[in-house]
């Protein structure tokens, strides 16, 4: 009876501290990792570049409300993200789907999965010097 008692106390305590360790090592992961492929000039358009770079999302991560001053081209590579467009409803997104932002829009992307990572390939055409995202509160 008293090794019973042990054991489950025992494993009690090592499913906690179990959970713990994993909050802990989430919280230390970047919530969103920006990773540029490739910039370059477009050929015969004075003025304008293409961008393409890959972020990743950490478990639960969010991109934070924002808008692009130039037109951008989201493909999802992996996980599923949450997709909220202002005026629209949220959308869901997985691997393989592509959508665009435009530059007008106000965009929030969000990995849905608190324990895998999610990451997109984008490609932003536009304006040369421009920031990829811009913060909107």
């Amino acid at each position: 009876m008293k090794r019973t008692v042990l054991l489950l106390g025992l494993t009690f305590l090592g499913v906690a501290v179990g959970l713990i360790g994993h909050q802990v090592l989430n919280a230390q992961q970047e919530p969103l990792k920006r990773t540029v492929l490739l910039t370059g000039d477009l050929i015969g358009i004075a003025g304008k570049q293409a961008t393409v770079y890959r972020n990743e999302f950490a478990p639960g991560a969010s991109g934070g409300k924002h808008h692009h001053p130039v037109d951008t081209f989201v493909y999802v590579l992996d996980g599923t993200l949450t997709l909220e467009e202002e005026g629209k409803g949220p959308r869901t997104l997985t691997a393989g789907e592509v959508v665009q932002e435009v530059p007008t829009g106000i965009y929030k992307l969000t990995n849905t999965s608190m324990t895998s990572p999610a990451t997109i390939l984008v490609v932003s055409l536009g304006e040369k010097d421009q920031p990829f995202a811009v913060p909107v509160k």
